[in-house]
């Protein structure tokens, strides 16, 4: 009676978690979002690799949770940090900024918004632990990994209050990085700029330069290409194509690729409330200063970025809320191929710490009149003195949530299969 009784409450449990699940992903994906049936099932396809992406595509289910926990360590709810909101090891990467040199950076801000940093430093140390465990490597590597990301973000952080560093100005190049992204920097130096866009287009039968359609590059309706045109009078526009099978979250929301006089491609992508803001609390000043969403994302990029992208901009088209921004010819991220040794991925993650740290002093009253305090000020107080017990309290919850993405990720394909997936 015992047993059938623990296995009453087990399957309980189980069952609540996955209406739980089943009631976000609806609400999210079928009612915020719309995606359609086909959409939805090539999105949660690309969940379904592994427990790493996703956690990529399930953001909202992470903030459904973490926003519920109490913690010593959160900033006061008038003092929020302008934070990436979706922060993981495969937002951090190269690009080429606005002076010719190839940096490492975050480079995804769809989700900028202002709440407790703590989130932005969570939800990293999650991706670190499964990331790490998706390459094999054991509990003490994923928590070590995460203790060099945290102890980096405070020192750094640190030196910024003691104005040792400048977060207006820092940037991380070959010269100031090590490890994967050192190599990997000093590697795209040596690409051609132009061999991105010779990779994608190609003359045509009247010898204009055009894309080259494939699987994910096609074309747009004639409808299509004139709106476009009408939003961007600032540019000599050669050709437009719709790009498919760009990123995990982000599947269902318009991406176009736009050829521009100068053989730049221009990336323009729909966008749409931040995921964060549906469980933050809500702080009116930076809705009414960034009140349209693509100038959320240009906004959160700019704040946070040392000489940015000179292509961003927002627009309007069709009713439908994009933001533009050059398509990088030196975009690349740092793959497990690169980590040779398990000091490898110590130093990468604790240069991630130190960028985490620069986004958050920098997006502060240094750059928009939404502040009128210092960030790293506000995190160092939260914090404290014990360093200790602070990394610690995050490396704990980091690990305990990851086991929850490993059963949440059983469920979830079970949920796929049994309610999604179309009878054969």
């Amino acid at each position: 009676m015992g047993h059938a009784l623990l296995e009453q409450v087990k399957q309980t449990r189980v069952h609540l978690r996955e209406e739980l699940l089943a009631t976000i992903f609806e609400e999210f994906d079928g009612q915020r979002m719309g995606l359609t049936k086909a959409q939805r099932l090539e999105k949660y396809r690309k969940m379904l690799e592994s427990p790493f992406r996703f956690f990529r595509g399930s953001a909202y289910l992470f903030y459904f949770d973490v926003t519920k926990i109490s913690s010593l360590f959160h900033t006061p709810d008038l003092k929020p940090t302008w934070i990436q909101g979706d922060m993981h090891m495969d937002n951090f990467g190269a690009f080429q900024n606005e002076t010719g040199n190839i940096v490492f950076d975050v480079n995804d801000f769809d989700e900028g918004y202002v709440g407790s940093y703590l989130y932005d430093l969570t939800r990293m140390s999650v991706s670190i632990a499964l990331y790490l465990e998706e390459q094999g490597l054991h509990n003490t590597a994923q928590e070590t990994a995460i203790q060099h990301f945290l102890s980096s973000y405070l020192q750094q952080l640190k030196r910024f209050q003691r104005k040792q560093d400048d977060p207006l100005t820092m940037l991380f190049t070959k010269d100031t990085t090590k490890g994967p992204i050192k190599k990997m920097l000093k590697k795209l130096e040596k690409r051609q700029g132009t061999q991105f866009v010779q990779d994608i287009t190609q003359m045509n039968e009247d010898g204009k330069h055009v894309f080259r359609w494939d699987e994910e590059i096609q074309p747009v309706s004639p409808e299509e290409y004139q709106a476009i045109s009408n939003v961007l009078t600032n540019y000599t526009i050669k050709d437009i194509a719709i790009k498919y099978g760009s990123g995990t979250a982000s599947i269902g929301l318009k991406r176009y690729y736009i050829l521009v006089e100068g053989d730049i491609v221009l990336e323009m992508k729909e966008v749409r409330t931040a995921i964060p803001a549906y469980f933050l609390p809500y702080r009116e000043e930076f809705w009414n200063a960034y009140n349209h969403q693509g100038a959320r994302v240009v906004g959160t990029q700019k704040a946070m970025h040392h000489l940015e992208d000179p292509h961003l901009a927002y627009v309007t088209v069709d009713g439908q809320e994009f933001y533009i921004r050059e398509r990088s010819p030196f975009k690349k991220k740092v793959k497990p191929k690169n980590y040779k040794s398990l000091e490898d991925y110590y130093t990468t993650t604790a240069i991630m710490g130190q960028i985490a740290a620069k986004i958050h002093a920098r997006a502060d009253i240094d750059y928009s009149h939404v502040f009128d305090y210092h960030s790293e000020d506000e995190i160092l107080k939260a914090i404290g003195k014990n360093h200790y017990l602070f990394i610690e309290h995050i490396i704990l919850q980091a690990m305990h949530y990851k086991n929850t993405v490993y059963t949440d990720f059983e469920l979830f394909k079970n949920w796929v299969e049994e309610r999604m997936t179309p009878p054969s």
